[in-house]
Formats: structure tokens, C-alpha cells, sequence
């Protein structure tokens, strides 16, 4: 039965992987060095967030991800224990949900308050509705990940890390790197990595 379930599951991993494919990409988007334009989205707690509320933070940690990618859900946990570790130091998670729920239902506001409950998330987790922010930012993926400083200026562009099936694989943690680097005034290197992970979900 064990072996059924990961079967099963690895092919729910491909079949979002092909999907990755054929969905078009976003163009253009944010690049590194350049100043977010801030936003206001609903959270699961019923309230809007904006990157204002962020105002006294060394940085944010803006990654787009939602409820039914595989791997979205297999870097949850990861994204939990960044949020713990990095927002007291000043670099809080805000996770935004892409997808259109006409397209996805399992990423519908509703069902984002749900996991979010499930999984006792300690981060702001938002909406974009009408789907107006992922394509400022160039996001194409869940997960994917943009880190500002605190003047809100892209300093990271790409991949949590380098394992996103196996938390005990990492041997490369990107974005905790890039963190350390603008808390001490540097330039992440690499400023960008690949992003995995299954494509933005859109009716266009």
C-alpha cells in the first residue's frame, strides 16, 4: 500500500511537472535591483496585507505558492521554519496564492484558510485575486521566491533550495544564503537560481 501511495504521488509530480511545461510563462517581471511596487491582498485572517506593513522589517521574503502543488506542499514545512527562524532577525515570509480557483477550485480562498489552519501557518498567507501581482513580480512557479531588502529592492530571485523532494537532500540553501548576505550588506551569490515547481495557474 506504501508503495502505491509514492507511486501514485510521484505521478501526481509529473503530471503538475508537464503541466509546468506547457503552461506559458510570464514575461518580464521584477530583476534584481529593481524596487517592488507594493501591493494590498487578503489573507486568511480576513485582513488585507500590503509590503507597508513591513515597514520596519531588514527585508521580506515574498514567496508565491498555494494549496495543490505537490510541490508547494512538500516545501510547507520549509517555508514554516524559514518564517520562525528569519522573522524575528527581520526577514519575515509573505506567501501569495497565484492561481485562479475558477481554474484550480483546491486553491480557492476557502480552502487557503483551511491549510492555513491545518498547517498552523505563522506567516501572512494572501490572495492575489484577479491574479494583478504575480505577473509585476515574473513569478511562473510554486514555489517561487523574491527577496527584498528593506527598501523593498529585489535581491534574490529563484529556488528555496536545491532538494524540493527531500528536506534531507539540501546541500544548497539559497535562500537562507541570500538572507544572510543582505542582513550583512552584501550581494547574494548566486542572485538567482532556477525556480521548481508546478506553473501559475491562469484561465488566459
Amino acid at each position: 500500500m506504501k508503495a502505491f501511495l509514492t507511486t501514485a504521488f510521484l505521478l501526481a509530480i509529473a503530471v503538475f511537472t508537464i503541466q509546468g511545461v506547457m503552461a506559458p510563462a510570464t514575461e518580464g517581471g521584477y530583476d534584481i535591483g529593481d524596487k517592488v511596487e507594493d501591493f494590498s491582498l487578503k489573507g486568511v485572517d480576513g485582513k488585507m496585507h500590503s509590503l507597508a506593513d513591513y515597514a520596519d522589517s531588514k527585508g521580506v521574503v515574498v514567496i508565491f505558492t498555494c494549496n495543490h502543488c505537490p510541490y508547494a506542499v512538500m516545501y510547507e514545512d520549509r517555508i514554516i521554519d524559514l518564517h520562525r527562524k528569519y522573522a524575528d532577525q527581520g526577514f519575515p515570509v509573505i506567501a501569495i496564492n497565484p492561481n485562479d480557483p475558477e481554474v484550480v477550485p483546491g486553491d480557492s480562498y476557502e480552502n487557503m484558510i483551511k491549510r492555513a489552519e491545518e498547517k498552523d501557518f505563522p506567516f501572512a498567507y494572501v490572495m492575489d485575486e484577479g491574479q494583478k501581482v504575480y505577473p509585476k513580480f515574473g513569478a511562473t512557479k510554486t514555489p517561487h521566491v523574491f527577496l527584498l531588502d528593506k527598501e523593498m529592492v529585489v535581491r534574490y530571485i529563484g529556488a528555496i533550495d536545491n532538494s524540493p523532494r527531500d528536506a534531507s537532500g539540501v546541500t544548497e540553501t539559497y535562500l537562507e544564503d541570500a538572507i544572510a548576505a543582505v542582513a550583512a550588506d552584501k550581494a547574494p551569490s548566486p542572485a538567482k537560481t532556477k525556480a521548481i515547481g508546478c506553473s501559475v495557474k491562469c484561465a488566459k
